[in-house]
């Protein structure tokens, strides 16, 4: 049995789906939101015989890694995340690049020559690698509008993978895969009337026009950090919006914090323990960085140019903010 196991965001979603179009395979789908990288725990190693692993960290999932490889299952591993020591196995074949500015569909995209790009294009744009997602679309000839649709169609997958569980978001990961199977070409499905494309705009103009209130926590030269309220459109627009300050000041670090849910108070416990789950973005100046000063907290982990905390108690908060503005103020 064949398993494919992949991130729910943007870029592991359009990562299978490039493989999958070009190289069709009945299998086992084990995916989540985008913060559940710890995925490939969940494959069934008395029934597996390949694995696929798309866009999650080699080094958080490094022991079910090791099972599998122990049990001899084939594995194929693509990622641009810290990756830790990589196991010495034939059975493993890996495509990892933790440069700042590839992601894992650029890496599948490359693997496979190019068959979909446009798909890349729209993953490495959801991913806020602009200048590579720019670089790729002029070499391939795409127009500024059809770069401009396919920016937007990258940012609202990416979006719909954000939140504490399934359940805050608009499409399970799996589901909006499957869907996004039947568009070989994406400009067929941003054509076509009410598709998913429109179906993730309207959700997303929503939840960023809420976004905009953000409380400002801090703000210095090097690093801003703001809180979205305790809600399920905060939780789904937490990474996106960091993007979007990023963006907007691209010499500056970007902190987005949102309260767990696990947070409210219950009648056992009036006052329980706070914590925030946090996205942090390096300057997209100065991409590098975030994904070590992240994994200084446990919970925490990323890549060079964008990583975050799940549990970051409150009373660590201040301590987190001075480690991002010491490495980036220079």
């Amino acid at each position: 049995m064949h398993y494919d196991v992949f991130n729910g965001d943007a870029d592991g979603i359009i990562a299978l789906l490039q493989l999958r179009l070009a190289k069709p395979k009945e299998s086992v789908l084990i995916t989540g939101v985008k913060r559940d990288i710890s995925l490939l725990k969940q494959v069934d190693i008395t029934t597996a015989t390949s694995v696929a692993v798309l866009d999650i960290s080699l080094e958080k999932n490094i022991q079910p890694l090791q099972a599998l490889l122990d049990k001899q299952v084939e594995v194929f591993y693509v990622d641009h995340h810290r990756t830790g020591e990589i196991p010495n196995s034939a059975k493993l074949t890996t495509l990892l690049n933790t440069d700042a500015n590839t992601c894992t569909s650029l890496l599948i995209n490359d693997f496979l020559q190019g068959q979909y790009a446009s798909w890349a294009i729209a993953a490495a744009f959801g991913d806020n690698m602009q200048a590579s997602a720019t670089a790729l679309a002029d070499k391939t000839g795409l127009t500024k509008t059809e770069q401009a649709q396919l920016n937007e169609l990258g940012i609202y997958i990416n979006y719909n993978g954000y939140g504490a569980s399934v359940d805050d978001l608009h499409f399970h990961p799996a589901d909006l895969y499957q869907a996004l199977l039947k568009y070989p070409d994406p400009f067929t499905l941003i054509n076509e009337k009410g598709s998913l494309f429109w179906q993730l705009k309207q959700a997303y103009l929503a939840d960023m026009a809420k976004a905009q209130s953000a409380k400002v926590i801090s703000e210095q030269i090097s690093v801003k950090a703001v809180q979205l309220a305790d809600e399920a459109w905060a939780r789904r627009v937490s990474g996106v919006f960091g993007n979007d300050l990023a963006n907007q000041s691209p010499d500056r670090a970007h902190i987005v914090l949102t309260l767990n849910k696990e947070n409210k108070p219950t009648e056992e416990q009036e006052s329980p323990s706070l914590s925030y789950t946090v996205s942090l973005r390096a300057p997209l100046n100065n991409k590098q960085g975030a994904g070590d000063i992240c994994s200084l907290f446990p919970t925490g982990g990323g890549r060079a140019a964008a990583a975050g905390i799940n549990v970051l108690p409150v009373g660590r908060l201040e301590e987190f903010i001075e480690q991002v503005k010491n490495y980036y103020q220079g």
